[in-house]
């Protein structure tokens, strides 16, 4: 089956192929040997911020942090210096 690349790097994948994997909103993407790979993943809302937040590099205390700041009075807020 062909799929076309749209100018935005876009991929429609034919209903037949993702009926074949089951329902998915994400895939995991890889290039193997000049092909692309699509792997079909569940992600849990929790996880997908946990993965975000260890991108970043941030850890409980900063979290903790980030909250105190936000609950302060507006006149009391600064910006955070790392």
């Amino acid at each position: 089956m062909l799929a076309k690349l749209t100018s935005k790097n876009q991929l429609t994948l034919p209903k037949s192929i993702t009926a074949a994997v089951g329902t998915a909103e994400y895939f995991d993407v890889e290039a193997s040997n000049g092909r692309i790979v699509l792997t079909p993943v569940r992600i849990q809302r929790g996880d997908a911020v946990r993965a975000k937040l260890a991108e970043l590099d941030l850890g409980e205390q900063d979290i903790a942090d980030a909250v105190a700041w936000a609950r302060q009075a507006p006149a009391a807020k600064t910006t955070r210096k790392k």
